[in-house]
C-alpha cells in the first residue's frame, strides 16, 4: 500500500526532489550530457546504447520532432567516436497513432545508423504493441538484415511462441538480435507470469532456447540469480562469446556489473536521456509500484 500510495503521489512532488532520485539512472537532459555519459562508460569498457526519452506520444508533430533528433543523435555519436548503437520506443513516433509514418520515421532511422555501419534496437512495449512492434522488426529486417534488433520480455505468457515464431528470418549469415529483459509494464494475469520464481524460470528457458539456436542475445536483467543462471547456460552449452551480451540500465547495480565485467563478459549500458527524465521516472513508478521501495532505499544506501 505504501509503495502505491508513494506512486500515485510522486508526479506532484516538486520537479527538484524527484531529480534527487532520477539522476541516478538518467544521464541528463542534453545530448551534451548524454555524451559525456557515454564517453565515461567507454572508457571504463562499457558499451552504450542511448535512448531518447519519450513515449505514448499524442500528435505526429511530436513524432517528427523525435525522429529530427534521433538523426540528430546518430551524427553526433558516430562524430564523437561513442562505442555504442540505439534504441527508441515505437510509440515515440506514433505507432498508436500513425502506423505507416512511424515506419517511415523509424526506417529513416534506421537506414541513417546503417549508413554508419550501426545498429538500432527496436524496444518492446506493453502487450498492445506487441503484435504491432514485431510486424515492424520484421519489415525493417528484411531491408536492414544487420542493423535492427528487437526486444523480448519473459513474463509475457506469449514470448517462447514469438520466438520460436521469428526463426523464419533467422539466418547463419544475418542473424537476429534481441534483448531479453523480465518485463516491467504491468499486464493482466491472463497473459503475464506474476510470481518471481515463475518469471526467472521462464526467462532462462527463454535464454536457453536463444542461445541454443545461435541467436545473438543481450541478457538484460540485474537479478543476480539471472545473472549466474545466464553464466552456467552459457558454460554447459559452450557458447561463444560473439554470441552474446550482458546489458544494464544507467546507474542501476554497479557492484554486480563490475563482478560482470571483471569476469571477462561484454557489457552495454541503456544510457536514457532527455527532457522527458519526469514523465519517465512517474511512468515507471506507476507501472511497477514496487520500484518505490528500490527508489527510497537508494535515496540513503550507496549502490
Amino acid at each position: 500500500m505504501m509503495n502505491k500510495l508513494i506512486a500515485r503521489t510522486l508526479p506532484y512532488f516538486p520537479k527538484k526532489f524527484v531529480w534527487i532520485f532520477s539522476k541516478k539512472y538518467i544521464a541528463g537532459e542534453t545530448i551534451d550530457e548524454a555524451v559525456m555519459a557515454s564517453r565515461q562508460l567507454n572508457d571504463n569498457n562499457m558499451l552504450i546504447t542511448v535512448d531518447l526519452l519519450g513515449e505514448f506520444i499524442t500528435n505526429m508533430d511530436q513524432a517528427k520532432s523525435n525522429k529530427d533528433e534521433y538523426l540528430g543523435i546518430v551524427e553526433r555519436f558516430e562524430k564523437e567516436n561513442i562505442k555504442g548503437n540505439y534504441s527508441l520506443k515505437p510509440t515515440s513516433f506514433g505507432l498508436l497513432i500513425d502506423q505507416d509514418k512511424c515506419y517511415e520515421y523509424i526506417r529513416e532511422i534506421v537506414a541513417k545508423a546503417a549508413s554508419c555501419n550501426n545498429f538500432v534496437r527496436v524496444d518492446m512495449e506493453d502487450s498492445k504493441c506487441v503484435d504491432l512492434e514485431i510486424d515492424l522488426f520484421r519489415k525493417l529486417k528484411a531491408e536492414f538484415p544487420k542493423n535492427v534488433g528487437l526486444v523480448f520480455q519473459a513474463y509475457l505468457k506469449r514470448t517462447m511462441d514469438d520466438l520460436e515464431a521469428l526463426m523464419d528470418i533467422h539466418t547463419e549469415e544475418t542473424p537476429i538480435n534481441y534483448r531479453l529483459c523480465k518485463g516491467i509494464y504491468v499486464e493482466p494475469k491472463e497473459i503475464a507470469f506474476k510470481d518471481y520464481h515463475e518469471v526467472n524460470e521462464h526467462y532462462l528457458k527463454d535464454l536457453e532456447y536463444l542461445l541454443k539456436n545461435k541467436v545473438y542475445v543481450g541478457i538484460a536483467t540485474h537479478d543476480r540469480k539471472l545473472v549466474e543462471g545466464a553464466i552456467k547456460i552459457i558454460k554447459e552449452n559452450n557458447i561463444p562469446e560473439e554470441q552474446f551480451e550482458f546489458q544494464m540500465l544507467y546507474g542501476v547495480t554497479p557492484e554486480l556489473r563490475k563482478e560482470i565485467l571483471d569476469q571477462g563478459y561484454k557489457m552495454r549500458i541503456y544510457v536514457p536521456y532527455g527532457k522527458d527524465w519526469f514523465g519517465y521516472s512517474t511512468r515507471r513508478l506507476k507501472e511497477n509500484p514496487k520500484m518505490a521501495n528500490h527508489i527510497i532505499k537508494s535515496l540513503f544506501i550507496k549502490g
